[in-house]
C-alpha cells in the first residue's frame, strides 16, 4: 500500500510549504497552515462524448495573425448583469460570485437559470431539490430548460453533464464541492483548487460558461486560497446591507470587460428586480426643506448617480466629541472637519458630527466631498440647502475645491433629474452646454459657505 503523502498549506493565501510554522511566510498571516493529504490516485481526463482524446498541440503564432473577431457573448437577460460582465456570459469563462450569507448570491444565480434561455445545470451542494423548488415558484415557476441537481461530488457531477449537454453551468457553492482524487474534507485548500482546476478544465473543452458560488470570510474576502480568483476569468462581488433593500453587484475581476461597472437590484418577495435608474431610489422625496442634507453627484464605474449626503451636527454633551460616518471614510471625514475649521473657521472641535451615506451604500469618490461640506455646514447653522441644488468636487487641504473626472456626465445626469444647479470646481473644463441647469464655478470652500450661509 502506497504511503499517504501529506503537505501543508496556508488556508489564507494557500502556498505550500514542507513543514508546519506559526506564520504564512508568504501572506504574513498566522495560524494558518494545517495539513492536508495530497496522495492522489490515477487522474482520468475529462472528455465529451464526441471527444477523440487527440488534442492539438498549440503554436505560437505572430500577434498580426490572431484572429481578432470579438467574442460571442450569451445574452443573460439581465441588464445589470451584463453591464458588469461586459456584454454577457462569454462561452468557456469561468466566473466566480462572493457575497456574505443572505446577501441573495443564491437567489441571483437561481433567477437568472430561469430566465435564461438555454438550458442549464443549476448544481447546488446546499440545498435539497424540494427547497429550490419552492424559492424556484416565487420566482418563476413555468421554466422547461433548467436542470436542478444535488450532488458535490464532482466526478458525479460531470456523468451527469454527459447525459443533459448544459449550456451553462451554475455551482451553488465550491466550497460544498469534492473530488476523489484527493483525500481532504470539502472546503479545504486542496479541494478547493483541485475541484476548481477540474471545473475550469472542463469549461475550456466545452466552451460552456460556468458560474460558481463562493463563500467569504469575516473580513469580506472569499474564503479559501487566494489562487482560486487568480484561476478564474471573473470574479464578482454581491454586496450590501441585509437590513435594507438594495444590493449592489460589483466586478473585481474581469477579463473580459471593465472593472469599473456596477449593477443595483432591489430585493423583492419574488426575487431581484433590476433598478434602472438607482439615482430615484436613492434620494429621498420629501416635501419640506430639512438642515443637514445635499446631493451629491457621484460616479459608480461608467454610471453617474445622484446620492444623498446627511449630516448632523450638534453639541458635544459628553465632553469628547464623536465623529461617525456611514457609507463614507470616517478618515477623509475628520479631514474635512479640519478644512472646514482652519480655512473657513467654523469652530466645529467641540461639536458631534455624524454623516450618513443614505440607501446603505458606500462611496469611495472624492468628487462627494463638497456635498459633504454643504451638509455638515447646513446642519451646523440649521439652514437647509435649497432641494434642487447638487454638489460635485473634492476638497484639498488648503480649502481649494478641486476639479473632478467627466464633470460633463456629472451635469447631464444631474439636468435629467431636475435639479436647478450644480457646483463644480472652476479649474474643470466643461463642454456640455445646457439652459436647463446652471453650472456654479466655485474655487475654494469659503465661496460655498457664502451661497449657503451668506
Amino acid at each position: 500500500m502506497a504511503k499517504v503523502k501529506t503537505a501543508f498549506f496556508c488556508s489564507s493565501c494557500g502556498t505550500q510549504f514542507s513543514k508546519w510554522q506559526g506564520q504564512c511566510s508568504a501572506c504574513k498571516q498566522w495560524n494558518t497552515i494545517v495539513e492536508e493529504v495530497i496522495q492522489k490516485e490515477e487522474k482520468v481526463s475529462w472528455q465529451t462524448k464526441s471527444s477523440t482524446g487527440v488534442r492539438k498541440v498549440s503554436k505560437p503564432l505572430l500577434i498580426n495573425e490572431i484572429d481578432s473577431t470579438r467574442e460571442i457573448r450569451l445574452n443573460t437577460l439581465d441588464g445589470e448583469l451584463n453591464r458588469v460582465l461586459g456584454g454577457g456570459l462569454v462561452p468557456g469563462s469561468m466566473i466566480l460570485l462572493g457575497g456574505e450569507p443572505g446577501i441573495g448570491k443564491s437567489t441571483l444565480l437561481l433567477q437568472l437559470s430561469l430566465k435564461l434561455p438555454y438550458k442549464v445545470l443549476y448544481v447546488s451542494g446546499e440545498e435539497s431539490q424540494k427547497q429550490i423548488k419552492m424559492r424556484a415558484e416565487r420566482v418563476n415557476p413555468n421554466n422547461t430548460t433548467c436542470y436542478i441537481l444535488t450532488e458535490t461530488n464532482t466526478q458525479n457531477i460531470f456523468r451527469q453533464i454527459e447525459e443533459i449537454d448544459p449550456e451553462v453551468l451554475i455551482i451553488d457553492s465550491i466550497q460544498t464541492l469534492h473530488t476523489d482524487y484527493i483525500e481532504a474534507s470539502a472546503g479545504s485548500v486542496s479541494q478547493i483548487k483541485e475541484t476548481t482546476a477540474e471545473l475550469i478544465k472542463f469549461a475550456k473543452e466545452t466552451n460552456t460558461p460556468v458560474i460558481l458560488i463562493g463563500h467569504i470570510t469575516k473580513d469580506g474576502n472569499i474564503a479559501g486560497p487566494k489562487i482560486l480568483e487568480h484561476m478564474v476569468d471573473t470574479v464578482l462581488q454581491f454586496e450590501g446591507d441585509r437590513n435594507h433593500v438594495y444590493r449592489i453587484l460589483r466586478a473585481l475581476k474581469n477579463r473580459f470587460g471593465s472593472t469599473a461597472e456596477l449593477g443595483i437590484y432591489e430585493m423583492l418577495g419574488n426575487g431581484l428586480r433590476e433598478v434602472a435608474n438607482p439615482s430615484e431610489i436613492l434620494l429621498s422625496h420629501r416635501e419640506e426643506e430639512l438642515s443637514g442634507t445635499a446631493i451629491a453627484s457621484t460616479l459608480e464605474g461608467m454610471r453617474p448617480l445622484m446620492i444623498e449626503v446627511q449630516a448632523l451636527v450638534s453639541t458635544a454633551v459628553y465632553g469628547t466629541p464623536q465623529r461617525s460616518a456611514t457609507g463614507y471614510n470616517l478618515k477623509r471625514l475628520n479631514m474635512i472637519l479640519a478644512v472646514l475649521e482652519k480655512r473657513a473657521g467654523f469652530r466645529l472641535g467641540a461639536k458631534d458630527v455624524f454623516l450618513n451615506i443614505t440607501g446603505g451604500i458606500s462611496v469611495d469618490d472624492p468628487a462627494i466631498d463638497l456635498a459633504v461640506v454643504a451638509s455638515i455646514l447646513s446642519s451646523n447653522e440649521d439652514i437647509p440647502v435649497p432641494k434642487d441644488f447638487c454638489f460635485a468636487g473634492e476638497v484639498g487641504l488648503s480649502g481649494e475645491i478641486r476639479p473632478v473626472n467627466r464633470v460633463d456626465q456629472r451635469i447631464q445626469e444631474a439636468e435629467k433629474l431636475g435639479f436647478a444647479t450644480i457646483f463644480v470646481s472652476k479649474y474643470n473644463k466643461i463642454t456640455y452646454k445646457s439652459k436647463a441647469i446652471k453650472v456654479a464655478l466655485v474655487s475654494k470652500i469659503e465661496d460655498i459657505a457664502a451661497y449657503l450661509v451668506g
